[in-house]
């Protein structure tokens, strides 16, 4: 018996006003709430101690990953680490940390590199009004975006130490630990500091907005990557990069230096002229807080000295602290991927009048049902979980702009609690056009419809990650959206996201 037909209302259209896991009202991670407990440390004169991320190795590295000696290992408070902390000093920057030598999370700091540049967002992740000051308790807490849902995280503030020294994210002013503490917020969401070890910026740029993510490889797009770069910030994205992985192994430093298989923050895109011919450039930061490019518009490039004063003393800096500046060319050689992340796509479109609009679904791919596979499995593949989008012509301020006029995002979650535990499952989607007489169905589309027939676009091949996007153009017609695990009978919840920058066009199942 085939599948009964499920009506699914995009999230922004559900009648329910329940307010749960927004910013306002973010859910309590593990049943923590953050003013309780702060209430009770001044009722009984406590400093906070968190029982549900212990100051012990399960909190560090459960399975012994690391390499750490754990007797070694002291966990400490800013208090006995310092005279005099501070949660911020001096505004918050990018060159306020440094990366750990024990554990592998680039793209974790990378992102943070990106975070620091923007401040409403910033204040999302760690609320204002936290210090260690008159109202210090030992706790402190912290908010990401977890697969559709905010979520609040309190810590303490005990840090693993060894001589007195932090073992993984440290700040270069010794007295500052906001980096620490919002490594120490994630890694309990993910489960260890451990499971942090290896990741995509990706990941991290969403849980830290929420927002809209879009992955390019460089060399590999048609799209006019500098300006779209040059929108994005301009629109106040958080953008972060990565290397190529190279033949030998992740962390090896070219003669160039470019760290292989590392992600990088993106800082900045700017536009110089150099002997009357304008040159695109790009501002990248390595959140080992060293270790930099060598080759044209780096620190010490003769290039600067063909530009003028005014574009050499807003750009150029000769500081040894892991950012630099390189041509558009040289990035792209030289940065296999980007990700970009903002609260709006509006940034996609070059239109300053074209407003982009979104719709998200939520569903799950269940066993003996919607469990489907992909398109190779022909009998099955209509079983998936459909949706069905119409595009309507695009307003007169949305035409001649980029043709790309439509974004599909595919999120999985396997909501396990240890991050290095999640097996992602590879996904994908396909799309297809539906013909005039189907149109007005409004049960699901059948199999005889989708039997053997090749989608007019989708997510090219099944991916083994977290997500997948796709940036395309659509006629205007009805559209059936299909998403899938590669193989049949992969279970998991998921999130599709639909943006279409028509100002008018409807949806329905």
């Amino acid at each position: 018996m085939p599948p009964p037909p499920v009506t699914r209302i995009p999230r922004d259209e559900q009648p329910t006003r329940d307010k749960t896991g927004t910013l306002d009202v973010p859910l309590k991670f593990l049943d923590q709430d953050y003013q309780e407990l702060k209430k009770s440390c001044f009722t009984n004169n406590i400093t906070y101690v968190d029982e549900k991320f212990p100051s012990n190795s399960s909190s560090i590295d459960p399975k012994k990953k690391l390499g750490l000696d754990m007797e070694q290992i002291q966990w400490l408070r800013p208090s006995k680490i310092v005279g005099d902390p501070q949660l911020i000093v001096k505004g918050v920057s990018r060159f306020d940390y440094s990366q750990g030598s024990y554990l592998g999370d680039c793209w974790f700091l990378a992102s943070v590199g990106a975070l620091t540049f923007q401040k409403d967002v910033m204040d999302q992740v760690m609320p204002v009004g936290q210090s260690f000051g008159e109202d210090y308790a030992g706790i402190f807490h912290f908010r990401f975006w977890r697969f559709g849902k905010w979520i609040d995280v309190v810590i303490d503030d005990k840090l693993p130490t060894i001589n007195g020294e932090l073992i993984f994210v440290h700040s270069n002013t010794s007295n500052e630990f906001w980096p620490a503490l919002l490594e120490k917020a994630y890694a309990k969401v993910c489960g260890s500091y451990a499971d942090m070890h290896a990741g995509l910026v990706s990941e991290a740029l969403l849980d830290f907005t929420g927002g809209v993510h879009v992955h390019f490889e460089t060399a590999k797009t048609s799209i006019d990557l500098w300006s779209l770069m040059n929108r994005a910030e301009k629109a106040k994205a958080l953008m972060a990069c990565s290397t190529f992985l190279g033949k030998t192994s992740a962390n090896t430093e070219l003669p160039n230096g470019i760290v292989q298989g590392h992600a990088y923050s993106v800082t900045g895109v700017y536009k110089v002229t150099c002997q009357e011919k304008p040159v695109q450039l790009v501002r990248v930061l390595n959140p080992w807080g060293k270790g930099e490019w060598t080759g044209d518009w780096s620190d010490k490039s003769s290039l600067w000295d063909k530009v003028s004063e005014k574009e050499r003393s807003r750009c150029r800096s000769l500081a040894n602290d892991g950012e630099f500046w390189m041509s558009m060319e040289d990035f792209t050689k030289n940065f296999e991927d980007i990700d970009i992340c903002c609260l709006s796509p509006d940034f996609l479109d070059s239109s300053s009048e074209c407003r982009w609009t979104s719709t998200c679904y939520k569903d799950s791919w269940v066993a003996g049902t919607t469990a489907a596979g992909c398109i190779n499995n022909k009998d099955s593949f209509w079983r998936n979980p459909q949706f069905r989008v119409r595009i309507e012509k695009l307003d007169k301020e949305c035409s001649g702009q980029c043709p790309e006029n439509i974004l599909v995002s595919l999120m999985q979650n396997h909501e396990k609690r240890n991050r290095s535990e999640v097996s992602n499952y590879a996904i994908g989607f396909s799309v297809f056009a539906i013909p005039p007489e189907m149109k007005d169905a409004k049960l699901r589309i059948p199999n005889m419809f989708l039997y053997g027939r090749r989608p007019i676009e989708g997510s090219g091949n099944y991916i083994n990650a977290r997500q997948v996007m796709r940036f395309f153009k659509l006629e205007p017609g009805e559209y059936l959206i299909v998403p899938a695990t590669f193989n049949p009978k992969e279970c998991a919840k998921f999130i599709l996201s639909f943006f279409s920058k028509s100002k008018s066009h409807r949806r329905n199942n």
